[in-house]
């Protein structure tokens, strides 16, 4: 365990799950300053040594594995020392472009499984150490939640998603907050590693800072769902709201 979960008075106690890379990261250098942070990854420790914002903790939690990603995260934060949380943000995902719009058996289930399956599983996790604090629960979409010929299992583990936070706002009413934030595209890694070539079009992606902007003041906020779009950015988005 990296980091020490000690907070100033008016700190929040946040878990930002893929947050070693980035909408996660950009997000967590955002809070940094702020709040204490317990981040989570599949690298290892070694592997994100010196690029995670001074004081976060890290925790490993391969959402690969949906059971084990969730008893980490828990087990994680008992040992940084925190008995409750304020917010979760439930971001780590995984996507990979389909061949004719055909996705492979194997990327259909590692999709489901590290972006539907695993959050399903994290969020009734850590639903006790959110109620504690009557914390907000973040599930981080995207605009592909609509639908997407080139990524169709992505799509549709991010529809998932949005339909998984309007079960639990319901659910969780008066206990622990829950929204879905769903970004546009930034100029992370993600189209890269899903092996899809955004060609022309990264011109326009957002900066992952102004996505991470946009999304604190969403989650100060509490409300659900948001889109995380271009029309949000050009009518301020990342430079207005509420602080986190």
């Amino acid at each position: 365990m990296i980091g020490s979960g000690r907070i100033g008075a008016k700190s929040r106690r946040i878990l930002i799950t893929g947050g070693n890379a980035g909408l996660g990261l950009a997000l967590a250098r955002k809070l940094a300053r702020r709040h204490s942070l317990l981040l989570s990854g599949r690298k290892s420790q070694r592997e994100v040594a010196g690029t995670l914002p001074p004081g976060a903790g890290y925790v490993v939690a391969d959402q690969g594995d949906p059971e084990m990603s969730a008893q980490a995260l828990v087990r994680g934060i008992g040992d940084f020392g925190w008995d409750s949380l304020d917010n979760a943000v439930l971001n780590a995902g995984v996507g990979f472009a389909a061949v004719d719009g055909v996705d492979s058996t194997d990327a259909i289930r590692q999709t489901l499984d590290v972006n539907l399956l695993a959050v399903m599983m994290q969020a009734q996790a850590l639903f006790p150490l959110l109620k504690k604090s009557r914390g907000t629960l973040s599930l981080i979409g995207s605009v592909a939640h609509k639908g997407s010929a080139t990524i169709p299992a992505y799509a549709a583990s991010k529809a998932g998603l949005h339909g998984l936070a309007r079960a639990l706002r319901s659910e969780w009413s008066g206990q622990v907050s829950v929204q879905v934030l769903h970004p546009g595209p930034a100029k992370t890694g993600l189209h890269d590693k899903a092996g899809y070539d955004s060609g022309r079009m990264r011109a326009i992606f957002l900066a992952p800072d102004d996505v991470a902007s946009m999304m604190a003041s969403a989650i100060a906020a509490r409300r659900s769902p948001v889109t995380l779009s271009w029309v949000r950015y050009l009518n301020g988005g990342a430079y207005t709201g509420r602080r986190l």
